[in-house]
């Protein structure tokens, strides 16, 4: 279905721009004429053929850009731009097939005028390019963003049973050649004349001590 729209698009942006370029132009040429015969200018008689123009560049612009289908452009860029190359084969018969006789808004409209000075096949050329050209019409690749695991766990994302998180236990097996994970230094102190696993006396029992004579 969207060939079929390209295609239509492309039947009817390729008289319309005829016509629009056909406008700016001619406009554009008898103003600067009359500017050149008297001597002065004024810009503001240069807006009218400026929005011919845009309106037409506009109009190329979205059917030569837009990634829908090749049919459109090449369609338009075949009707503007064999005109120009029947003319190296019969340009009496060309010329006269192009009516002469129309008006827009009481200013005659020569169509003529952009097929002979080759501005037609200039954009039918450009048109022709942008559908012939295969790799703009594929799709973008696309980039799969892996998401970042959270520093801070949310105890709404979190299961019951494994909240609150627990904190990693250091290890307390002893390190070779770490003075300070000597295994020893759990075990308890020995005084003198007593063993280091011996346990302490039960009980109100207290240790009988004797005395010299007096």
């Amino acid at each position: 279905m969207r060939h079929l729209w390209s295609f239509l698009a492309g039947l009817v942006v390729a008289p319309v721009t005829w016509i629009l370029v056909t406008l700016g132009q001619d406009g554009s040429a008898r103003t600067v004429d009359s500017w050149v015969e008297i001597g002065q200018f004024n810009s503001a008689n240069l807006i009218e053929p400026a929005v011919w123009l845009v309106v037409g560049g506009v109009l190329l612009g979205l059917l030569g850009t837009l990634r829908v289908s090749p049919i459109g452009p090449i369609v338009a860029g075949l009707l503007l731009a064999v005109p120009y190359l029947g003319l190296a084969i019969s340009p009496f018969a060309v010329r006269n097939r192009i009516p002469a006789d129309w008006t827009v808004l009481g200013d005659p409209l020569p169509l003529r005028l952009p097929l002979e000075n080759g501005t037609l096949f200039l954009i039918g050329l450009l048109l022709l390019v942008a559908g012939f050209s295969g790799q703009r019409w594929r799709q973008w690749p696309t980039t799969k963003v892996e998401p970042k695991a959270a520093e801070n766990p949310d105890p709404a994302d979190t299961p019951l049973d494994d909240w609150p998180p627990t904190p990693e236990r250091e290890s307390t097996e002893p390190v070779l050649g770490n003075p300070k994970s000597d295994p020893t230094e759990a075990l308890p102190r020995q005084t003198d004349g007593e063993s280091p696993w011996s346990t302490p006396p039960r009980g109100n029992h207290r240790p009988t001590t004797t005395t010299g004579p007096r």
